[in-house]
């Protein structure tokens, strides 16, 4: 789409926490109105319902959409976006492992600033399957390189955990 589009999408998104909860079906209704501007197998305009069902409590609603965007060829940074907030709704709604599947491949994908996001993610899909320590080894290990100091031991720590699965 064209850059006022994004503006304008982008502006939305600046304003949903000056929604209450009780407005979010509005919130809802601005998101749909720009869709309605997309044309009509555009990738974006699932990827875009999905986040605003997502970000108002209904990961429910959220999951097809977001299969949506990305069987229509949601890709780059915004497919990336996808696939983590689609592991993330899958989670809540009971189905981490399908969470795990769709995640574990990101781990080898171009590193960009969602890494850290990645890691957060499958780390509580994880967790959610009783994997904890597998989870906290990829949060240390996210968390790491931020560190001051305890680098190099953080990333040490994190990959013990699972090292011999104990």
């Amino acid at each position: 789409m064209n850059q006022d589009w994004e503006d304008r999408v982008a502006a939305a998104w600046a304003r949903f926490d000056d929604y209450g909860e009780d407005e979010a079906p509005a919130f809802r209704a601005e998101i749909d109105a720009l869709v309605a501007e997309l044309p009509a197998h555009s990738p974006l305009g699932p990827f875009e319902r999905a986040c605003a069902w997502d970000s108002t409590g209904h990961s429910d609603r959220a999951v097809p959409l977001y299969r949506e965007a990305l069987e229509r060829g949601l890709s780059g940074y915004r497919g990336r976006r996808a696939r983590i907030q689609l592991a993330s709704s899958l989670r809540n709604t009971g189905r981490a492992a399908e969470g795990v599947e769709l995640l574990t491949p990101e781990l080898d994908a171009p590193s960009d600033e969602l890494d850290d996001a990645v890691r957060a993610c499958l780390a509580l899909c994880l967790s959610s399957l009783g994997r904890d320590r597998e989870g906290l080894s990829l949060v240390l290990g996210a968390l790491a390189p931020h560190l001051p100091r305890y680098q190099r031991s953080m990333a040490n720590y994190a990959r013990l955990l699972v090292a011999s699965d104990a």
